[in-house]
């Protein structure tokens, strides 16, 4: 995209992203090494947590000295910690469970009962491996060839300024129905396109946002139900071996056939994280129109730029802020023992700007990532550990292959980005540019 970008707003919290900030000098973590985990001195940091939204965890770590601190939430006792320790802990000693972790309205919206981040062990390992292989390399590769022929179809269609986030999701919409194999007419995309998206902005909310969103996803897991019905009844053909049919057709771990609710949770669950993959590629947009060099770096210097510029893009930019787990059994941090029945909150976005991992963290520098060596506890943005085996997010190939797809789509095409409001607030979970990211056409858009 030929973007260009004016003077905008694009701070947060007083921040410029991008720029390479001055912070404040923290304590050094290490120094608490072996000590009690502190606690805050507060009765609730419900408030706070809400006020401050992506920063509340580090920005405590920090003024403590420590990976780790004691306090409540909801009224609930909590531990938040932040770091690829804590990553290991949760992530890979199988010690904690999803299960309890996480508030009933973003499990419903999110998850929901039944589904594979609600299971453990074997149960779990065997649920988590029909997912794997959904997302093998040629599956994968199909979906993004569907996706960018999405693209260039809708692309036709922008003659005016259109909302960056609102198009892609409903591109990501048919993407993923047409490569699931789900069969759906395009007024049924943009039905289904709100609905996930629905569940994605509202599962942070409290209050009638989310109760609508509920209510939206109970039609939406109704229609999903029915669909699972039909496909085993064979009164809907889908493609062979497409991951309608397969979710439709899985065994659980003692050879019975799922029954069709769990199956259509699961249906969801692959369709509503594809979708949600477009904030990752509106912030992919922003990227290009902040640090313009890198349009024509992906395009002209070959696939280790363009993966280096999707990875730092899920490092660098807000997702998700932190995700729950409970101990299953007595746990050790550092000396300190955790009880069964302990709630934990990990900091992702912490853990991504992790000055000890990541040299100068709140810069975007793409080509860390071709200098250093990764480890999966270091780079949190969908999860920890291996995919395979523990609760890490199974489509991280999909996020990342549709994040280049977008990003090489986005520096050919002709576009303006208009003066609007580029900022990103931490206190919105999930974040988001205020605008959605404008873009301006300027001229007809053609495929190919």
């Amino acid at each position: 995209m030929s973007l260009t970008l004016p003077l905008t707003v694009a701070t947060i919290w007083g921040t410029h992203y991008g720029d390479t900030c001055l912070q404040p000098s923290a304590p050094d973590p290490k120094e608490n090494e072996g000590n009690m985990i502190p606690s805050l001195v507060t009765l609730d940091s419900s408030i706070p947590f809400l006020r401050e939204g992506y920063s509340f965890i580090s920005s405590r770590c920090d003024k403590l000295g420590t990976d780790a601190f004691r306090t409540r939430i909801a009224g609930r006792q909590v531990i938040c910690m932040r770091g690829a320790e804590a990553a290991a802990l949760l992530y890979t000693s199988g010690q904690f469970t999803r299960q309890g972790a996480l508030p009933p309205n973003t499990l419903r919206l999110l998850q929901d009962k039944g589904s594979v981040q609600m299971l453990d062990d074997g149960h779990h390992r065997h649920r988590k491996a029909m997912f794997m292989d959904l997302m093998s390399e040629d599956s994968v590769s199909r979906l993004k060839d569907i996706f960018e022929g999405a693209w260039l179809d809708r692309a036709q269609e922008w003659q005016e300024p259109v909302i960056l986030h609102d198009e892609v999701r409903l591109i990501l919409t048919r993407a993923a129905c047409q490569w699931a194999g789900v069969p759906v007419s395009d007024r049924g995309a943009e039905t289904l396109a709100r609905e996930l998206s629905r569940m994605i902005d509202k599962a942070a909310s409290l209050g009638p946002g989310n109760w609508w969103a509920q209510l939206r996803r109970n039609r939406t897991e109704k229609w999903a139900t029915e669909l699972v019905e039909r496909i085993r009844s064979g009164t809907v053909k889908t493609p062979a071996g497409c991951p309608a049919s397969q979710i439709a057709g899985h065994r659980d771990v003692d050879g019975d056939l799922l029954t069709a609710k769990v199956a259509a949770v699961e249906l969801i669950n692959l369709l509503r994280p594809t979708v949600a993959v477009g904030r990752f590629i509106v912030f992919a947009a922003l990227a290009l129109a902040e640090y313009p060099r890198w349009r024509s770096k992906i395009v002209s210097s070959g696939p280790d730029e363009l993966e280096a510029f999707a990875q730092e893009v899920r490092r660098f930019y807000p997702f998700f802020p932190a995700v729950g787990g409970v101990a299953r059994e007595e746990a050790v941090w550092r000396d300190n023992r955790l009880p069964a029945g302990t709630w934990v909150l990990f900091d992702l976005y912490g853990t991504n700007r992790d000055g000890r991992v990541w040299a100068d963290p709140h810069a975007f520098t793409p080509d860390r990532f071709r200098n250093q060596e990764i480890t999966p506890h270091a780079l949190v943005p969908q999860g920890a550990g291996d995919a395979g085996s523990t609760h890490r997010c199974p489509g991280e190939r999909i996020t990342l292959e549709l994040v280049k797809a977008a990003a090489l789509l986005l520096s050919t095409t002709d576009c303006h980005v208009p003066v609007q409001d580029l900022g990103i607030s931490l206190r919105r979970i999930p974040a988001l540019p205020g605008s959605g990211f404008v873009l301006m056409p300027r001229a007809p858009l053609r495929a190919g």
